[in-house]
């Protein structure tokens, strides 16, 4: 089927339910959507000292493509494909400090730069190296202590993190420290776009939230879209916890109580006057998505205060919902529904970017 989303909001219409329930756009959108996103890699301190190597899967369960951040003796971080060019082994087991990479099948090692070193018994093999006996290696972008990775680097990855960079670059994210406690994973009985498309709108906030509408002005909340990404802005009640912006801050005067940036497809970056929870959404199943909250702190004399008060609580309201919205999406009764023009902005912008990739020629 053809994707098409009006891009005048007046008058679209919401993705056909299609979407949400063939087993064919899922598995076609790990090519068309995921493949060329830029994922969540890992933190720098996993692998702050040359040597260090740590082994990742990019979105387990879904792409699952096993790849590894490397630090070489050089001081540069590289991130590559953890399977041997050999036999297809996986070269990293567990985090550790080595000199090269050793695949432990047969000895192949590579540089920690991924460049093939060595390979016993192959003295006999014609055109023996070649560039397909290195790693492969993947594009690598780094923000704070935040790395990211593409599967094809084919969009910059400044296209969809760069409006949020510009927007808080006066946060000191260096300082920010992981907090594994405050850190926590959900699994939810839905598609991984409904889980997305109720966190790109406040719409429900009212009938959903009690506890975050208590703390945040409703009437002052706003939308800004970008390409790859849109930020919602909540602004605090007077006496609730808010942002010390400084002037250079594009919000200085504002009451900011949080800063909520989604990123295209799937990462969300929740940053309050403590710190950030970075919410990566990862499909699970045509009806089932992880949530992973990963939460990293600048300022604990702030922690459960204001908008960012009680993550849990708010997650737990929200995964209720978008559930009963899986349940009602199987009716014979719904086909597709339609967009508040003052706010539903975020969802629009989302459905809109879901039809632009799945719409794209599909390799033979």
């Amino acid at each position: 089927m053809a994707f098409y989303v009006d891009p005048n909001i007046a008058e679209a219409k919401t993705l056909d339910v299609d979407f949400y329930l063939s087993s064919k756009h899922y598995q076609q959108s790990k090519e068309l959507i995921f493949a060329k996103s830029w994922q969540l890699a890992g933190d720098g301190d996993q692998v702050k000292e040359a040597g260090w190597v740590t082994p990742f899967n990019f979105l387990e369960h879904f792409i699952n493509e096993e790849l590894v951040l490397t630090r070489d003796n050089n001081n540069q971080l590289h991130c590559l494909s953890n399977v041997c060019t050999h036999r297809g082994n996986l070269v990293v087991e567990r985090p550790c400090k080595l000199r090269d990479l050793r695949c432990k099948y047969h000895g192949r090692r590579f540089g920690l730069d991924g460049k093939f070193l060595s390979m016993p018994e192959f003295k006999e093999v014609k055109g023996f190296p070649s560039d397909t006996d290195h790693l492969a290696s993947l594009p690598l972008f780094q923000w704070g202590k935040w790395l990211f990775t593409s599967l094809t680097g084919t969009i910059p990855a400044e296209d969809f993190f760069g409006d949020m960079i510009r927007r808080v670059g006066w946060l000191p994210v260096d300082q920010f420290v992981h907090r594994p406690d405050l850190s926590k994973e959900y699994l939810v009985d839905a598609h991984w776009a409904l889980y997305c498309e109720n966190y790109l709108e406040g719409f429900h906030i009212p009938f959903v939230h009690a506890g975050l509408n208590a703390v945040i002005d409703y009437g002052n909340y706003t939308v800004e879209l970008f390409r790859y990404s849109n930020l919602q802005l909540g602004i605090a009640k007077e006496g609730e916890l808010a942002f010390d912006l400084p002037k250079t801050s594009p919000d200085y005067g504002k009451r900011v109580a949080s800063y909520y940036f989604w990123v295209f497809p799937n990462l969300m970056f929740n940053f309050y006057p403590w710190g950030l929870s970075i919410n990566v959404i990862q499909p699970a199943g045509v009806s089932k998505t992880r949530v992973r909250f990963i939460s990293y702190v600048y300022d604990e004399s702030k922690l459960r205060q204001g908008a960012g008060a009680d993550l849990d609580k708010v997650e737990l309201e929200d995964e209720e919902i978008v559930q009963m919205v899986q349940r009602g999406i199987r009716s014979r009764f719904y086909k597709f529904g339609r967009y508040s023009v003052t706010r539903e902005t975020g969802t629009h912008h989302f459905h809109r970017l879901l039809a632009e990739f799945m719409s794209a020629p599909q390799k033979p």
